[in-house]
């Protein structure tokens, strides 16, 4: 398709400045004729923009918030100069610092062109299409037409707590040769190893036959157990859409799954994933890999809430169909009082009966800062009584989760992925799984 160049248009400008010096219409049709000559010859010698290569490359994997690269290159077939503009098909959200790119191409030449990309928002982008548009020799005239270059970039949630993690997984490790702090003291109940008894060692942990074998006190040690089941159950439906912090409650689950993720799979324990809300989205069998955790990643990072309600039944029922053998169940959640009632709290004695059970959600410490406020007006009063209901009524929520027997741990954001995992170690520790 001919696309006319702001060069012509300055072209055709001074050739009519010029021309209204001499009153003549003859002279008029014959410059307009003359113009329009060139400039289809232009046209003309502008190859196709089909005939002209295009690639684009993006980085396969992006962490949200980190920084990326896209490198387009554009190859010149022909034996003249080329001037060539692109424009990529890419989606705000990856805040590209420009989606167009100007090139002047040599002869049999090949040259590149790069922007950085700093993704606001996780998820699987697939650009499709780049625009090419290419300028006669003149400049007067150019081709321009829609490529088709596919590509994939796929951004992953971020691992914040992944310090908390390390932190976590080296303390439970010095636990188990024997190194206790108060908290793990006695702690595990898989048998490691007999060694000499140390005035630090319990009297309980004394073994009398080994101990009367070589004549001097032996004590028996203990580690906690190895390549058990937790199953990570995370809710996708609407109450997991609403925003704590600024970002959705399902990033901060999606925080706390990672961490979870790589603390139990280190400690040789086998971590799978469920993903639902009306149906199950998402499936990752558990394993204690060196990949699951990117596994588990890769099942999770084009997740966006479904904005209906949750079946926790069904998804249950599908767990427990998928994984007959005990676990450890954490389900990632949010403790609305009216969704707990009527769906999680029906559903969950199917799970709490055989199973070990932690119902892990995010709270919204500016509803905690409302309710403590103090108000200056008739509108603040209002919205401290609704806070302080709403706490109340998030209270009554987890006392009766926990009397069915879950452990609940409802933590402010930042604060989750830490506490679900030093729940998890407790309960490791002290031989509950």
């Amino acid at each position: 398709m001919p696309i006319p160049t702001a060069r012509l248009a300055a072209v055709a400008a001074a050739l009519a400045l010029a021309v209204a010096a001499v009153p003549s219409a003859r002279a008029l049709l014959v410059v307009n004729g003359l113009l329009l000559l060139v400039a289809a010859v232009d046209w003309a010698l502008v190859p196709r923009p089909a005939s002209v290569p295009v690639t684009r490359e993006l980085p396969p994997i992006l962490t949200l918030g980190t920084e990326g690269t896209i490198v387009w290159r554009v190859t010149n077939p022909t034996g003249r100069r080329l001037h060539v503009r692109g424009g990529d098909e890419l989606a705000p959200s990856l805040r590209a610092r420009s989606r167009r790119f100007r090139l002047t191409l040599p002869a049999r030449g090949r040259v590149m062109a790069r922007t950085s990309i700093r993704p606001s928002r996780r998820g699987r982008f697939e650009p499709t299409e780049i625009v090419i548009r290419i300028s006669g020799p003149l400049g007067l005239m150019s081709r321009q037409k829609k490529r088709r270059v596919p590509g994939v970039l796929r951004v992953y949630p971020p691992f914040r707590s992944r310090d908390e993690a390390e932190l976590r997984i080296n303390r439970a490790r010095v636990l188990e040769v024997g190194l206790r702090s108060a908290q793990g003291r006695g702690g595990g109940t898989e048998f490691d190893q007999l060694r000499d008894y140390t005035p630090d060692d319990e009297f309980r942990r004394i073994d009398w036959a080994a101990t009367a074998r070589v004549g001097k006190p032996i004590v028996r040690t203990y580690r906690a157990e190895r390549n058990q089941t937790v199953i990570l159950l995370l809710d996708n439906g609407r109450v997991m859409a609403g925003r704590v912090g600024g970002v959705p409650r399902l990033e901060h689950a999606m925080d706390a799954v990672l961490m979870m993720t790589a603390v139990a799979t280190r400690l040789g324990d086998r971590v799978g994933l469920v993903a639902f809300d009306r149906d199950v989205r998402a499936v990752v069998s558990p394993g204690h890999g060196r990949d699951q955790l990117g596994r588990v990643t890769e099942a999770m990072y084009a997740l966006e809430p479904e904005l209906a309600e949750s079946d926790y039944r069904a998804a249950f029922t599908q767990t427990l169909t998928r994984f007959r053998r005990r676990a450890l169940l954490v389900l990632f959640t949010e403790l609305a009082e009216q969704a707990v009632s009527e769906t999680l709290l029906p559903a969950l004695p199917l799970i709490a009966r055989d199973h070990v059970v932690i119902i892990a959600s995010v709270t919204d410490p500016q509803v905690l800062a409302w309710s403590r406020a103090t108000p200056e007006a008739a509108a603040n009063a209002y919205r401290k009584a609704a806070a302080a209901a709403a706490l109340e009524e998030r209270r009554r929520t987890v006392a009766r989760l926990r009397g069915l027997g879950a452990t609940v741990v409802d933590a402010p954001p930042g604060e989750l992925a830490p506490r679900l995992a030093d729940a998890y170690l407790k309960l490791k520790a002290t031989g509950r799984l």
